[in-house]
């Protein structure tokens, strides 16, 4: 099966990939998407990072041309991502920050003393050195644990890896799509500024700057000072890719050391998503509902499709 779905690609001329019009066509693509980015969110040094290692790995080889195009699903859903920034989702519809916080209290709040407590604010109270360094180490692998299952796919079960990545972009589509229909704020929002709306709020590391501490680093610092959109909490899309990856880890019967890993994995990312204050319980059950909407519809175009 494997053969059967690479011999449209091998039976292509290596002219055709390594021709003028190839690089024609790579030079075409790579100036108008740096054209694009400078137009919508400026110039970043990373855009020329992603284009050195698409064309590079384009060029290099059969293999790892063929290696690039199938990844090429997961560079969209990073520069959709990354052009969210153009597009800040408060600008479509209202911010929810307090009637999300009042939800999350009504249904998970804690009882400490003669308050009630949200789950954050609980995790607030108690947190500790431990749990500090155990959050940041499982909130590190969010993008990491997906790419590297879906690299072992690629080389071990390449129809499995075409599903797992048409899943892995149809969920983040979910997750977008939802973001701009119900804008909300993460709960280090309203700890840091109440509950006023307040545009251009640049991103926070929460939780994790204790991580960043411990450590004496700037990991967590660098990559929320990149954040898209803020007000993007719910759902959380960190809690969806676990998820994603344990079920295709299953049904493809990976090794058992590596099903087990990701399958501590995921609720360790589901802890420190709320143990941070960078999603609520609420943001997390949403993400996992994500997850499963897009493998059952996955699982269906599929079945339609073969049947």
């Amino acid at each position: 099966m494997i053969n059967d779905l690479e011999s449209p690609v091998t039976r292509i001329s290596r002219k055709d990939f390594y021709g003028p019009k190839a690089l024609l066509t790579m030079l075409g693509l790579s100036v108008g998407y740096l054209l694009l980015s400078r137009y919508l969110i400026g110039f970043r040094s990373e855009q020329i990072v992603l284009l050195v290692l698409t064309n590079g790995f384009y060029f290099f080889s059969d293999a790892t041309r063929r290696f690039i195009t199938a990844f090429s699903i997961f560079i969209v859903y990073w520069i959709l991502f990354d052009y969210m920034k153009a597009f800040p989702n408060y600008n479509y519809n209202t911010v929810h920050i307090k009637s999300l916080y009042d939800l999350e209290k009504s249904v998970f709040g804690i009882q400490s003393g003669p308050s009630i407590l949200t789950p954050n604010e609980f995790w607030i109270k108690y947190q500790n050195p431990f749990l500090d360094v155990m959050s940041g180490l499982f909130y590190l692998t969010w993008i990491p644990l997906p790419l590297s299952l879906a690299g072992y796919l690629f080389f071990k079960n390449r129809p499995k890896f075409f599903t797992f990545a048409f899943t892995f972009l149809l969920v983040n589509l979910i997750g977008f799509v939802i973001y701009y229909l119900y804008p909300a704020a993460p709960p280090w929002y309203s700890q840091q500024y109440g509950f006023e709306f307040i545009a251009n709020t640049p991103g926070n590391t929460a939780g994790l700057s204790r991580f960043d501490s411990f450590f004496d680093v700037g990991i967590f610092k660098s990559i929320y000072s990149k954040s898209s959109n803020v007000f993007a909490a719910m759902p959380s899309l960190h809690s969806s890719y676990p998820l994603i990856a344990l079920y295709y880890a299953v049904k493809s019967r990976i090794s058992l050391g590596l099903t087990i890993l990701i399958g501590i994995t995921m609720p360790g990312i589901w802890f420190a998503a709320v143990y941070t204050s960078h999603h609520y319980v609420l943001d997390v059950l949403a993400g996992i509902s994500c997850a499963i909407t897009g493998i059952i519809l996955v699982n269906l175009f599929i079945a339609k499709r073969f049947s």
